[in-house]
């Protein structure tokens, strides 16, 4: 096992890093011995190897997350041995052992029927307990991060929280006076940091190397909102150190560099990419990854370092990424610096300086304060594209901005970085370009991938909606917000159902992806409730808001 010395070194920025404890465990696994308290953070590739392959290679389950969110009945060096013994007599079938050996994980939605004659707000408030999952068991053997407190898992396939759809889920439990599981959600993602030092994609170990956008700042103001500016002094710990988490690297990069999720430009400036700590295929989607890179015909390594860092972005996938616009071959993930993900971090350096304004720190304050200002000015010289009138993203190695118009274009107004004429080109360009019948469109390519066009989901919608409020532009908000309801509203009374994304061009079902369509669902509720609290239903009208209406809408707040 790792001596206090080797974990010394760790600490002290040694060439051991986290990534290279993980590659170890397999051999810590299969080896002699038992399970201690580091070896909980391997993930199933790593544990299981031979066995992982064949089940994820020999598509056993049609969704290749399904066997990583299995546990093993019994120890997983048992089940490896017996894999290796058994898989050698005649006869055996593969499946058969997974089913003997492993427990899916559970489902407490499967037996949920909605009640039709609810209102679409009382659905939504009877799901909360539905999604409701933890606190955790201590995980053995799982691959589950346990958590302390209770929180909101999206639905479907996804049994476990989610870093950035627990943002857009809390907006909703705070309409549904839940502020008892917000606070508990935030106190949950404080607790990884403080364990991980950064919020994972999702609480599994196959998570570990890539986290999210980095929303855990807007979810402490959101916190706030409520309890008061203290709150900030509260997760100062854990806003700083989700910050070096992003920033790591940073001081010692020369011009022209990147190191992990920062890069510094050629004329100094540092701005942040997504990233993947690891370049192998990601193992919820292994087949679909082994599969993508060997038709790309692009080195592997190369490959699935991109794919991987997309799946950190939550835009997984979109021609966003890709160098063609269109094939997903061509994916750039690290060549790009995001206009969103900026955004995001532009706020995190903000309410870290609220948060040591709080705690009696003003240098440091003042410090950050000129981070974000400067990051700020950076993204309006190298990000805004004032003949397309639209925020959009840099390529960092080609040294010039994109030419994609996508919903990421509207966090500069979201969190304050665009002036009031930019806002207003936004919106005259928004209306053009990605203004769809039933809301806002992801992007303008249409290309089969999710995060593309005629797609449509609940977080742009909230993002576009409140940042064009902000900003002054409450005709368009209101017209993206009655279209996004009315669809989300005509959804439910046929089906029962609120779902992970829409078609918001037609009347067709959503699709693309790497799995069918998921319902639930976590962020649409949270977006849903938050909306029809801010565009109440004129009395009378059971489906939604009209547009005509909307300019009839009393001014509501949008905290």
């Amino acid at each position: 096992m790792l001596g206090e010395s080797s974990r010394n070194k760790i600490r002290e920025g040694s060439l051991m890093t986290h990534r290279s404890i993980r590659l170890l465990l397999p051999l810590l696994f299969l080896g002699l011995g038992p399970i201690h308290a580091d070896e909980q953070l391997a993930s199933p590739a790593q544990v299981y190897g031979e066995l992982f392959l064949d089940v994820q290679t020999q598509r056993i389950f049609e969704d290749s997350k399904t066997f990583v969110d299995m546990t093993p009945m019994q120890s997983p060096q048992q089940v490896v041995e017996e894999y290796r013994r058994a898989k050698a007599q005649a006869g055996f079938g593969l499946r058969e052992f997974v089913a003997a050996h492993f427990s899916a994980a559970p489902d407490n939605a499967r037996e949920y029927h909605s009640d039709p004659g609810q209102s679409v707000e009382q659905h939504i408030d009877s799901l909360w307990p539905v999604l409701t999952r933890g606190p955790d068991p201590s995980g053995k053997y799982s691959s589950l991060l346990p958590l302390p407190n209770p929180y909101i898992v999206p639905g479907g396939r996804f049994k476990e929280v989610y870093y950035w759809d627990s943002y857009f889920t809390m907006l909703g439990l705070e309409e549904s006076g839940r502020h008892d599981m917000a606070v508990a959600m935030v106190n949950n993602f404080a607790d990884l940091i403080d364990r991980l030092g950064h919020i994972p994609n999702g609480n599994r170990t196959y998570y570990l190397s890539r986290s999210q956008p980095p929303f855990f700042a807007a979810m402490v103001e959101l916190v706030a909102a409520r309890d008061g500016p203290a709150t900030y002094a509260k997760y100062l710990p854990q806003l700083r150190k989700e910050y070096e988490y992003w920033m790591e690297g940073a001081g010692t990069l020369g011009k022209g560099e990147a190191h992990r999720r920062v890069v510094r430009l050629v004329d100094g400036t540092v701005l942040n990419r997504y990233w993947d700590d690891q370049a192998t295929p990601r193992e919820e989607s292994y087949r679909e990854d082994v599969e993508t890179v060997r038709a790309s015909g692009r080195p592997a390594e190369e490959m699935y370092r991109n794919l991987r860092a997309a799946a950190e972005s939550g835009w997984d996938f979109s021609s966003r990424w890709f160098a063609d616009g269109r094939q997903l071959a061509t994916i750039r993930t690290t060549k790009i610096l995001p206009v969103d993900l900026n955004s995001l971090l532009y706020n995190l350096e903000r309410t870290l300086a609220k948060a040591y304004t709080q705690a009696g720190q003003q240098s440091l304050a003042t410090d950050l304060k000129q981070h974000a200002d400067a990051r700020a000015s950076a993204m309006r010289r190298l990000m805004w594209d004032g003949r397309q009138g639209i925020y959009v993203d840099y390529l960092w190695e080609e040294k010039h901005a994109g030419a994609a118009i996508t919903g990421a274009a509207l966090y500069p107004l979201y969190f304050g970085i665009a002036d009031r004429a930019q806002a207003h080109k936004t919106a005259a360009t928004v209306r053009t370009s990605l203004l769809g019948a039933h809301g806002l469109l992801t992007t303008t390519a249409a290309t089969g991938q999710q995060w593309d066009a005629p797609n449509g989901w609940a977080p742009l919608q909230w993002i576009a909606i409140k940042g064009l409020r902000d900003c002054g532009e409450r005709e368009l908000a209101g017209i993206i917000a009655a279209r996004w309801i009315a669809k989300n509203v005509s959804v439910y009374k046929a089906s029962g159902k609120l779902v992970e994304k829409y078609d918001v061009a037609a009347d067709a079902k959503a699709g693309g992806g790497e799995y069918p369509l998921q319902d639930g669902f976590g962020w649409t509720n949270g977006v849903l409730r938050k909306l029809l609290t801010l565009y109440p239903r004129p009395a009378g009208k059971a489906n939604s808001l009209r547009e005509q209406d909307v300019e009839k809408v009393p001014e509501q707040s949008t905290q």
